[in-house]
């Protein structure tokens, strides 16, 4: 405290020394008046506060700083991560006793120089354990796939399940069995399901963001029924609003509020494609990039042709995304040119309830 208290008067009276030189400086004419009573003042007050800068502020400030530390890694010493060197782990045990029993202010020993190359490859810490790298489809036991299209039959109406031909299940659940996946069922001529792929996914990180253009965007991936824009396929593209690559892009139908959105299923690049299985795209359904390509020529090849078309609200000039369909004034379902697939996103990981219960 004593320290404190000293180096805040000698700040107070190194800036009023600075404050009168400014103000000599910025008005010529009370220099001039101070220079004809014949007091030097400028010269003086300019050296006296260099002077007072140099031996006296400065030392003051750096052994301020130097017990602060002192005083801080002595009651919170630091942290390694897991899977941090043996070295260092042993250095942070060592300092922290030796730093006990010496004085705050004056601690008897400081931090082991340590090697560049080992600092340069030392693991950083993460918020979250890393993902699987991604690999071809995993097969879930029978029982687990049995419940998986139990639970998409469940959420399809009668006229989805008869009029699409390849039904893409997406989980964007942060836990669970089924969490961050995708699970791509065909339709049989009989009409039952036959799962063709299993593949991690990264949805959104469900959050509010500045975009690089400086604008607040979301990153949520909503939930809810989607058609596959047929005028919107592209193997090379690039997000508008990230500047981020998006290869093998397969945007949807989906307009909301008037706009047609850019939430879309794509490859993950190289960078982002160790998070597939978190939450971690900017809204988008990101695959592994093989099995996005596999996805968008599995798709064009066999399955354009009419599609049912989704209800549209004219009074939010919104499409709606809750399964409703357009019908004719006879009752039947409208039709449009595009692809027979229908992605279906919901937040649920596949907990069983009652197992958790019990």
């Amino acid at each position: 405290m004593r320290v404190l208290n000293a180096l805040s008067a000698v700040y107070l009276l190194g800036a009023s020394a600075f404050g009168v030189a400014i103000a000599l400086q910025r008005n010529p004419e009370l220099k001039r008046v101070a220079e004809r009573a014949g007091q030097a003042a400028w010269p003086v007050v300019t050296q006296a506060a260099a002077y007072a800068n140099e031996r006296a502020i400065r030392p003051a400030l750096a052994r301020a700083v130097e017990a602060d530390k002192a005083f801080f890694d002595a009651i919170d010493p630091p942290r390694i991560a897991k899977g941090a060197p043996r070295w260092a782990r042993a250095s942070v045990a060592t300092d922290a006793r030796t730093r006990a029993a010496a004085p705050i202010v004056a601690p008897s020993r400081t931090w082991p120089a340590r090697p560049a190359a080992v600092v340069r490859h030392r693991p950083a810490m993460t918020l979250a354990p890393p993902a699987p790298a991604p690999g071809p489809s995993m097969t879930p036991a029978a029982g687990e796939v049995e419940r998986v299209m139990e639970r998409l039959k469940d959420n399809l109406t009668a006229e989805m399940l008869q009029n699409f031909g390849l039904f893409l299940y997406v989980s964007k659940a942060d836990e669970g069995p089924w969490a961050q996946r995708m699970y791509v069922f065909r339709k049989r001529p009989s009409g039952d399901l036959d799962l063709l792929y299993n593949w991690p996914v990264s949805t959104g990180r469900e959050a509010d963001e500045i975009e690089p253009s400086g604008r607040l965007t979301s990153t949520h991936t909503p939930r809810g029924y989607y058609e596959l824009d047929p005028n919107r396929f592209y193997v090379r593209h690039v997000s508008g609003e990230w500047r981020h690559p998006m290869p093998h892009a397969m945007f949807f139908t989906w307009i909301d509020h008037g706009r047609l959105t850019g939430l879309a299923i794509h490859g993950a690049t190289k960078d982002d494609e160790p998070l597939l299985g978190t939450r971690a795209s900017a809204g988008c359904v990101r695959l592994a990039p093989e099995n996005a390509a596999v996805l968008f020529d599995l798709i064009r090849k066999d399955y354009k042709g009419l599609a049912p078309r989704f209800a549209y609200d004219r009074r939010t000039a919104s499409m709606s995304n809750d399964g409703l369909l357009m019908h004719d004034a006879t009752g039947h379902v409208k039709f449009a040119d595009g692809y027979r697939v229908l992605v279906f996103i919901e937040n649920y990981g596949g907990q069983n309830v009652v197992a958790a219960v019990f």
